[in-house]
């Protein structure tokens, strides 16, 4: 078992993230995407969106998409639980997690990759104007966040879960913007929360 990353990108760190909190040791082998790596015929192979992560286990069978690696190891070593112990946390976690996804690490990540010079080889077509437009879907989900922590500790309530280890890695990633937390109190009292884990520098 081993998974493809490059260790730069959010996605993989959010499984590096996952794994630390779970405390499992899983091998990892780099992909680098900027020597589009990913798009070999070789790496296709095993996920033909030519992305990272990619979880390959001892038979051969390849997972990818970071929140499916994720959930096979939810799955398979359950404590400490990530996604939720009981019908209504697992719906909240999910609600959330979807949202620090579509509403924070797509923003983000779609105003680097389609306004970063260094991302033209691999994001095309690169459409700047849909870059620049995704500045205030960022603005408008970094303030949903900070109100709605005023009322609790964790990101989809009262217990930590793979919502924060997405939110955190979409928020950090936020650095390849020169962006950063400024007037967000509440993000800024919960992100130094989240840096405090021994996982988080995993």
């Amino acid at each position: 078992m081993k998974i493809y990353e490059t260790r730069i990108a959010p996605n993989p760190r959010r499984v590096r993230i996952f794994l630390a909190e779970k405390g499992l040791e899983i091998p990892f082998e780099e992909i680098d995407i900027m020597k589009l790596d990913c798009k070999t015929e070789e790496f296709t192979a095993k996920n033909p969106m030519q992305r990272v992560p990619v979880l390959e286990l001892d038979d051969g069978t390849t997972i990818s998409e970071s929140v499916a690696v994720c959930r096979y190891f939810e799955e398979t070593n359950p404590e400490p639980p990530l996604f939720g112990t009981n019908p209504v946390e697992r719906a909240q976690v999910e609600m959330w997690n979807r949202r620090s996804d579509f509403n924070l690490l797509f923003p983000i990540a779609s105003a680097f990759r389609h306004t970063h010079p260094a991302m033209a080889e691999l994001e095309v077509p690169q459409v700047a104007e849909w870059g620049e437009a995704n500045q205030s879907k960022i603005d408008a989900a970094l303030a949903l966040y900070d109100d709605e922590l005023k009322s609790r500790e964790f990101i989809a309530g009262d217990c930590y879960s793979i919502a924060d280890i997405t939110a955190i890695c979409a928020i950090d990633f936020m650095r390849v913007l020169g962006r950063k937390l400024e007037d967000q109190t509440n993000l800024i009292r919960w992100r130094e929360a989240m840096k405090a884990r021994p996982s988080y520098t995993a």
